[in-house]
């Protein structure tokens, strides 16, 4: 569009010229003095000199920019808009305040220390409060939580006042509930606590986030799924603060962010982005601010509820949190309320 502007405005500028020159010579009557069909010629011959010289400068200084503007993948400017619209269809009450996953017609919660299977009108049909039996490191904390092939994907540690330790990615029968194999943890990584979990069935890898900030916050950390082994991180380009869940859907990673101050009724946000393979680094956008939850407190956990097409977000209200951790409660409660709330994706 540049170029074209500019070939127009040239353009315009040689008609005009070659006229004024016309009615010059006329006027002065230079033609009885020298040649007037000479002149005119070399006048023509002049501008026409001057618009291709104008021409090649703009048209190597469009190149440059149109070069400049383009070093941007086009996957990453795709991710400067929302990829789907979200309307609120309701939310039910949960026994667990970290995380929720879903597969099929079945939909699991984990609590700090819980874990709870629910059918797909939300009755609960399993419930385990000890589930940190038959680990050989000391646990005392679940966080968001992922399901694949009826197996659920744990983050675990032992978390104490914003500080993590004995990270393990473990694995639960989806039926049973109980521990069934756990992963060593890489503690070279960099990661100092885990907020929460996803499994990527496209790349058959394991995905961990973290609450802590600085260095630890800013990166997401790849394992095998079959294996365990740790395979990578990748550094997140404008990191949200204080990621609490994380999910994979349609290529994307999702993160849900506690950022917002319950204490300001300021809302809690979702972010995406997407991991290219072998990358370093990758961009993360805003997709949604939550705004029209029950009452501001804090997210946790989500998933993508694959069959329904619907988002899924797990949100505590009532309570002060204070380093992660429950203290006292907001006036007008006595107790925490943990709701699962369901978005329709438009």
């Amino acid at each position: 569009m540049k170029l074209i502007i500019l070939l127009v405005v040239y353009a315009a500028l040689f008609v005009l010229g070659g006229i004024l020159t016309g009615l010059c010579l006329r006027r002065w009557k230079i033609g009885s003095i020298i040649k007037e069909d000479f002149i005119m010629k070399k006048s023509i011959y002049f501008i026409m000199l001057l618009f291709a010289v104008l021409l090649v400068t703009s048209s190597c200084s469009y190149n440059k920019d149109k070069d400049t503007t383009s070093t941007r993948p086009e996957e990453n400017v795709s991710l400067m808009l929302p990829a789907n619209r979200y309307a609120l269809a309701g939310s039910v009450e949960v026994k667990g305040r970290q995380g929720v996953c879903s597969e099929g017609n079945y939909y699991w919660v984990s609590g700090s220390t819980t874990l709870a299977k629910y059918d797909k009108d939300w009755n609960l049909i399993a419930f385990n409060e000890e589930p940190f039996k038959g680990y050989e490191t000391e646990v005392n904390h679940i966080a968001d939580i992922d399901v694949y092939q009826n197996e659920l994907y744990i983050g675990a540690e032992y978390f104490m006042d914003g500080v993590g330790k004995n990270i393990q990615i473990a694995i639960y029968d989806g039926d049973t509930l109980e521990l069934k194999r756990t992963f060593s943890f890489e503690a070279g990584s960099g990661q100092l606590e885990c907020s929460g979990i996803a499994v990527d069935p496209d790349t058959k890898t394991v995905w961990m986030c973290s609450w802590v900030g600085e260095e630890s916050g800013r990166y997401l950390y790849q394992y095998d799924l079959i294996t365990g082994h740790y395979l990578r991180k990748v550094h997140m380009q404008m990191p949200p603060q204080w990621i609490q869940g994380i999910a994979y859907h349609n290529g994307c990673f999702y993160l849900t962010a506690d950022d917002g101050t319950a204490d300001d009724n300021e809302p809690d946000h979702l972010y995406r982005t997407k991991i290219e393979n072998e990358a370093t680094n990758c961009i993360v956008t805003l997709e949604r601010t939550f705004d029209d939850v029950s009452r501001q407190g804090e997210i946790e956990g989500l998933t993508f509820d694959e069959k329904n097409g619907t988002l899924l977000v797990l949100y505590n209200r009532g309570a002060r949190i204070v380093l992660g951790m429950p203290k006292g409660f907001y006036d007008g409660y006595d107790r925490e309320i943990s709701e699962v709330f369901t978005y329709e994706i438009k």
